[in-house]
């Protein structure tokens, strides 16, 4: 191996590890923001206030069900208080809401009158003003849990989260912390089960002094003013704790009723306050200390940043759909475009009429180790029905590579051996070497059909076409990691290639299949050894020179694919990596005029969005699936699944028609999409890491199996 494949692009392992690391902790940090806000957002809510609790009540104490609506649990002797006579402590719950509560404030201003807020954590983070406009105008704010949840039901750290998050987010807003609970779902003191009074301990233990209701003004069923107001109306002259809602829902009902029934209590001699005023119990809110309030501060930043990362994650999924969807309506258009246009052949709607092309092909076989593979390849090209002069060229193969060649004593076969220096150094030798005009590559491990470099050429008889790609097919496409390539190959790429070819911005003309004119060659001088896709490098460079670069579908060349993961691995991340330094390389493309103009607005956008951006995405998204189908609706969630599978499916029949290809594999299509694409992204990621983080990939060579043999020639089908 050359000095540069040992040395030149190995990196330092330590540094390459990096990249894992990060991801680990974006995907960490994703993965904790969706919590929080699946959490705060989607996993418990505003409910109907009819939900009472159930069930035994026989550990409640006689002082609690018997008592006064306000219970001070704080201390071994528990003690309930009620409003004083003639007393109506107004309370709201489930707030605040940016309509109803501003009014609701409204109408105490015009009163004169205070009343408690039993606000909802949640709420208060997204609308923290109304929360200070509550304080400002007298009133008290109490905790009504984080979230809305049945306090009786969950299990005591949650209490806890639900109560301690709650009043943080009172914190934050207002500077001051509250002493008062309201249990979501409570009523009277009779109807305290086991479950809510345990409940009340806990947030005893925490300091909190709970506060039940004796009048429910049922706001909540909406059944209309007059009923809400006789509802508020009390029936004696005993104290009372009215339980009313500024949140929820629509509470014009409630904000109507109110006006009326405050009025009226007035003229009736009754005093309506905040729950601290009607039981003397004085600061029931306290100024908060800086410690507390940057607790706080904290929490509440992390909850509105795992909101907006959420936002920034759905508006990215809609549009990521939105490209996906496009790009499968367009490339799907565009290929039944190019099929026409094939059937009447003509690749391109502008390619000259002309005769066939008949020209010897110079064939360049560059070769490093290929023992495996190489008579295959070269007796296949020797077969072709089109004169042909074969180059292998021996990069230093210390496995016998250019002695098999050379044995097979085949006419028109010539061996040229150099010391290892690369693959581009072999084409370029090569390319010296040939006798003819035209000339085609074709990697070590390919086969080809006898047809096919005949078919390869024919565009050249348009002038202006300088590189021509042939149709890649996978050779041992068995097993489930073959099948998977092998849909790859013929779904993805070649339905890209048809796109490209059309709106003329042709990224690659694969190493394994691909033919270009002596003079095209000379004018970008050669293949370049920049980058680790020497293909891609010379396909921009072609096109930047202004030449066209075409696909022809009918030319077929059987290759080996990877066979374990981990050769699959490192065959794609260096295709990867090679492709994202060509962008870099030939990124000027996007300024220029003609044939280069069309490869950088058109190619290099279709790879960087395609190729590059959404599968850096693509963590995100699988993990924000897994969001939905905890917090979200699971079914609405799987159906959106199912009909991403069902386009690529749908895709894939079509892709497979054109290259005359049998459906049975796309039985692997739903599973790709849950284990090969997650390893294609990890791919991505690692090269674009790479890239940014500017360290030298090591030159990864493929494995060689050993299962090519000569295809016969194939009558307008794909397989072999």
């Amino acid at each position: 191996m050359s000095s540069k494949r040992r040395r030149g692009l190995k990196g330092d392992r330590g540094q390459a590890r990096t990249h894992w690391i990060v991801l680990s902790a974006v995907l960490v940090a994703v993965a904790v923001a969706l919590l929080v806000q699946g959490y705060t957002q989607h996993l418990a809510g505003i409910g109907d206030d009819a939900l009472a609790a159930s069930g035994s009540a026989s550990h409640v104490s006689g002082t609690v069900a018997h008592g006064g609506p306000v219970i001070d649990a704080r201390s071994a002797q528990i003690r309930t208080a009620a409003p004083r006579e003639r007393t109506l402590a107004l309370t709201f719950d489930d707030g605040p809401d940016p309509t109803w509560t501003s009014r609701v404030l409204q109408v105490l201003r015009k009163h004169h009158v205070h009343a408690t807020f039993f606000v909802v954590g949640t709420a208060v983070i997204a609308h923290p003003e109304l929360v200070r406009q509550i304080v400002a105008d007298g009133n008290e704010v109490g905790v009504h849990t984080l979230t809305h949840v049945d306090l009786g039901s969950v299990p005591s750290w949650r209490r806890q989260l639900e109560i301690q998050g709650a009043q943080q987010a009172i914190v934050d807003a207002t500077g001051m912390s509250s002493s008062l609970l309201r249990p979501p779902y409570s009523s009277e003191n009779a109807a305290v089960t086991d479950s809510t009074w345990w409940a009340i301990r806990d947030a005893a233990r925490a300091g909190y002094i709970t506060v039940l209701s004796t009048m429910d003004s049922e706001d909540w069923r909406r059944p209309g003013v007059d009923a809400i107001e006789r509802n508020i109306t009390p029936a004696g002259t005993a104290g009372q704790v009215l339980l009313m809602h500024d949140g929820g829902g629509a509470r014009n009902q409630t904000v109507a009723a109110l006006d009326a029934a405050l009025t009226r209590l007035d003229a009736d001699g009754y005093r309506v306050t905040s729950v601290g005023d009607a039981i003397g119990l004085a600061q029931t809110m306290r100024p908060a200390s800086l410690a507390t309030r940057i607790a706080a501060s904290t929490t509440v930043s992390g909850i509105r940043l795992s909101d907006l990362v959420v936002n920034l994650i759905t508006a990215g999924l809609v549009l990521s759909g939105i490209v996906m969807l496009a790009r499968a309506v367009l490339v799907v258009s565009v290929a039944a475009r190019h099929n026409r246009l094939a059937r009447r052949g003509r690749h391109r709607p502008d390619a000259p009429e002309a005769p066939p092309i008949t020209d010897p092909v110079s064939v360049i076989v560059p070769a490093y180790n290929e023992a495996a593979g190489i008579e295959a390849a070269v007796r296949s090209i020797a077969a072709s029905t089109h004169p042909v002069e074969i180059i292998v060229v021996d990069d230093g193969s210390t496995d016998g590579t250019a002695d098999i060649v050379e044995a097979l004593g085949l006419p028109n076969v010539k061996v040229i051996r150099q010391e290892n220096a690369g693959k581009p150094s072999a084409l370029n030798t090569g390319m010296q070497a040939a006798s003819h005009d035209l000339i085609v590559m074709v990697d070590g491990d390919t086969v080809f059909e006898s047809d096919t470099v005949r078919a390869l050429v024919q565009p050249f008889a348009d002038p202006r076409v300088g590189a021509i790609s042939g149709n890649t097919k996978i050779n041992n496409r068995g097993g489930i990691l073959g099948a998977w390539q092998h849909v790859e190959y013929v779904v993805g790429f070649n339905l890209d290639r048809r796109l490209f070819d059309l709106a003329e911005c042709m990224p690659t003309v694969p190493g394994a299949i691909g033919a270009f004119r002596r003079e095209a060659l000379q004018r970008v001088g050669g293949v370049s050894n920049d980058t680790l896709a020497e293909d891609t490098d010379l396909t921009m460079a072609l096109s930047r020179d202004g030449w066209r670069v075409v696909y022809r579908d009918d030319a077929r060349a059987w290759t080996e694919a990877p066979a374990s993961l981990g050769a699959l691995w490192r065959q794609r991340y260096r295709w990867c990596y090679g492709t994202m330094q060509a962008m870099w390389k030939h990124r000027g493309a996007v300024l220029q005029r003609g044939p280069a103009g069309k490869l950088g607005r058109r190619g290099l956008t279709y790879l960087l969005v395609l190729q590059v951006l959404l599968p850096l995405f693509a963590p995100v998204v699988d993990l924000f699936a897994i969001y939905g189908l905890i917090f979200l609706d699971p079914v609405r969630i799987a159906a959106v699944w199912a009909a991403f599978l069902i386009v690529q499916l749908l895709m894939g029949i079509y892709a497979f028609r054109l290259d005359h290809e049998p459906m049975r594999p796309l039985w692997a299509l739903p599973l790709q999409q849950v284990v090969y694409r997650q390893l294609m992204y990890l791919v991505v990621l690692q090269s674009a890491f790479t890239a940014v983080a500017g360290i030298h990939l090591r030159w990864h060579r493929m494995e060689r199996y050993g299962t090519l043999s000569v295809p016969p020639r194939a009558k307008g089908s794909g397989t072999a």
